[in-house]
C-alpha cells in the first residue's frame, strides 16, 4: 500500500495562538456550565448524560420515553411499551416540580420616562384621552387608544405608585395667603 504523502514543511510553534485560552474554550465547551441547581447537584461527571437524565426521572430523547402506536395494514393496532427505568434520584425531579408548580412573579416595569409621561397626563388630563392625545407633550403623538393602554399598562405594572399618585391627586393642597 502507497504511504500518505507527508507535509515538506517543517512544524513551527504558532506564538499568535493563546494556549491558555485554547484550552479553557475548550474545557468550556466539553463540560458546559448546568443553570438549574438540582441538576447540577445531582450529576455526575464520570458518568454519560443519558445516564445522568436516566436516574434522575428525565428524558434524553422523548421520542422513547413517549409510546408510539406503530401501524399496521391488517389487525390491530400495538403499542409500544415505553422503556421503564430505574429511577435512583428521585429528589430531583420532585424539586423540579415544586418549582415548576411555583406562581411566576410579573417583573415588567415601565421606563421612568414613560412612568412620567402618563403622570403627567393624568395630572392634566385625568380621563380625557382625547384630551391627552392633543395635549403638546405628546410627543410620539400616540392616538387616544396607545394612550390608554400606556396608562393601563402603568396601572398594571406599578400598581402600588398608581394608587399612591391617585391619593396624592385626590388631597387638596392648602393655598398660600
Amino acid at each position: 500500500m502507497p504511504k500518505t504523502k507527508q507535509s515538506s514543511k517543517r512544524k513551527k510553534f504558532d506564538y499568535n495562538k493563546d494556549r491558555k485560552k485554547m484550552k479553557k474554550k475548550f474545557i468550556k465547551k466539553y463540560k458546559p456550565r448546568i443553570e438549574d441547581s438540582q441538576i447540577r447537584n445531582a450529576w455526575d461527571d464520570n458518568k454519560s448524560m443519558a445516564r445522568n437524565l436516566q436516574e434522575m426521572g428525565l428524558a434524553f430523547d422523548p421520542n422513547r420515553t413517549l409510546p408510539i402506536k406503530k401501524q399496521r395494514l391488517l389487525g390491530e393496532d400495538k403499542q409500544t411499551k415505553a422503556p421503564v427505568n430505574i429511577v435512583t434520584k428521585p429528589y430531583v425531579l420532585n424539586q423540579l416540580e415544586e418549582t415548576a408548580s411555583r406562581p411566576e412573579k410579573d417583573t415588567k416595569t415601565l421606563s421612568s420616562d414613560l412612568i412620567e409621561y402618563v403622570q403627567y397626563m393624568i395630572r392634566e388630563h385625568s380621563d380625557d384621552y382625547k384630551a391627552m392625545a392633543r395635549d403638546e407633550k405628546n410627543y410620539y403623538q400616540d392616538t387616544p387608544k396607545q394612550i390608554k393602554r400606556k396608562i393601563n399598562e402603568y396601572k398594571r405594572c406599578h400598581q402600588q405608585h398608581y394608587n399612591a399618585f391617585i391619593s396624592s391627586l385626590a388631597v387638596p393642597q392648602p393655598m398660600d395667603q
